[in-house]
Parts: C-alpha cells; structure tokens; sequence
C-alpha cells in the first residue's frame, strides 16, 4: 500500500469555479474599449462612484413615496368579543360563553376571548362564561338571577 502526498503545486481550483478578471479599457478589439463598460456620461461613468443606499437614479425613492408609520405594533394583541348585556336576551341562551358564540356566528372566528359590558338590561336569568365582566354587568346578571364565571 503506498501513500500519495499531496504537493502545494498540486492544489487547483474546483473545474469552473475560477474565470478571467475583465480587462477594460484595453482598446477596442478587446471589445471593453472606450467607455470601458461604463457607458456615457453622469455619475456611473467616473471613478469611485458608489450611490447612497437607497438611491433610485433620481426618481423618487420608494421610502418617501409610502406613507410614514406611526405609533407601533401590539405583538401579543389579542381580538376581544364584546357584548353587552342589553343583547343577552335576543341570543335566547341559557349558558353564553365565546363558543357558543361562534356555533351561532354571532362571533369572529378569530375572536380570543369574550368581554361582557354592562349597557342595557337582562330579563332573563343565563349562565355567563367570560374572560372579563364589568362590575354593573356582573350586578345586573345577578340580580336576574344569572351567574358569572370567569374562564
């Protein structure tokens, strides 16, 4: 068994990994003669050009066409139902809660929890399963003989 040595001569690139480096500015047979590529006249032709980032040739840039956003986002926000008590009648429900809320599309799906606000009034005695009930809502669905849970 006989080991092979790799040499420092021996080491190429990858076959295609490498090309040329473009010569310009070597006459025209060279076909990168004159303008060197650079085409004619304004700021690209000169050396050192670089443009600001951001920099759309001129025209107005895109960050100054859209409009300015303020204030800023709520990242955790959540979608809250509310309902007032003067409508728990008109469901006809003896338990409202958020998901039955939903069975009768009376909520948005994407809806997270259900808030319980104390306009209007109640007749009816029902079972009120929510995530927040205002102290005049709570009193009012008591004294019409209700209860409140929260969930």
């Amino acid at each position: 068994m006989t080991k092979e040595t790799i040499k420092l001569e021996d080491l190429r690139p990858a076959e295609g990994s490498t090309s040329k480096s473009k010569r310009v500015g070597r006459g025209r047979a060279s076909g990168k003669g004159k303008t060197s590529s650079r085409g004619h006249n304004g700021e690209g032709q000169r050396s050192g050009q670089s443009s600001k980032r951001g920099f759309e040739g001129g025209q107005m840039p895109s960050y100054r066409q859209l409009p300015k956003l303020k204030g800023f986002q709520i990242i955790n926000k959540r979608n809250w139902e509310e309902i007032n008590v003067g409508r728990l009648d008109a469901l006809k429900l003896k338990e409202v809660s958020l998901e039955a809320l939903k069975e009768m599309r009376k909520a948005h799906p994407s809806s997270d929890g259900l808030r319980v606000l104390g306009n209007g009034e109640i007749k009816s005695a029902v079972t009120v399963k929510a995530s927040y009930v205002s102290p005049s809502a709570k009193s009012k669905i008591e004294a019409a003989g209700g209860t409140v849970e929260l969930v």
